[in-house]
């Protein structure tokens, strides 16, 4: 079966798991770091699901290492089929979250000209939460993507 870039157990798998994990952590942390964010109900959506997206890359993160230091493959059915479910699992509810968080920033800053003046750091945040989450659900989806012809190929 020919190795494809970020399958899981391999290095870039783990660099892709790592990028995963380390854009979702900064999207929370800018995220609660941000005065009045828990007035939003998106934005709690945004930190759910980027918590989720943290536990599992951080996971299958741990799984690579481990499957690299003891020299063993991943790509077996039952393996490849729970990666490809948690992926696009975690795909879908990141990209729902990040585009949700993008509107209400959206709905604010343009059209009720809630980030003018005292309120332009907050926004100027929020935003910079959101570009980390779609960062994030960027990474997932090379990752849902290679899984699934992965699973494909088994």
């Amino acid at each position: 079966m020919k190795e494809l870039i970020g399958s899981p157990g391999t290095v870039c798998g783990l660099i892709l798991r790592i990028g995963q994990f380390a854009f979702a952590a900064a999207s929370i942390g800018v995220m609660v770091s941000t005065y009045g964010f828990s007035n939003y109900t998106a934005f709690c959506y945004l930190i759910a699901s980027m918590g989720l997206q943290v536990l599992w890359s951080f996971g299958l993160a741990c799984l690579d290492v481990f499957a690299l230091r003891i020299k063993r493959d991943l790509q077996n059915p039952v393996l490849v089929s729970l990666f490809v479910v948690g992926d696009w699992v975690t795909a879908t509810l990141s990209l729902a979250a990040a585009c949700s968080s993008a509107g209400i920033a959206v709905l604010y800053a343009k059209d009720l000209k809630f980030c003018k003046g005292q309120m332009q750091l907050p926004c100027s945040r929020f935003e910079l939460s959101i570009v980390l989450a779609f960062i994030s659900w960027f990474l997932i989806a090379i990752s849902s993507h290679v899984m699934f012809w992965i699973l494909a190929s088994v």
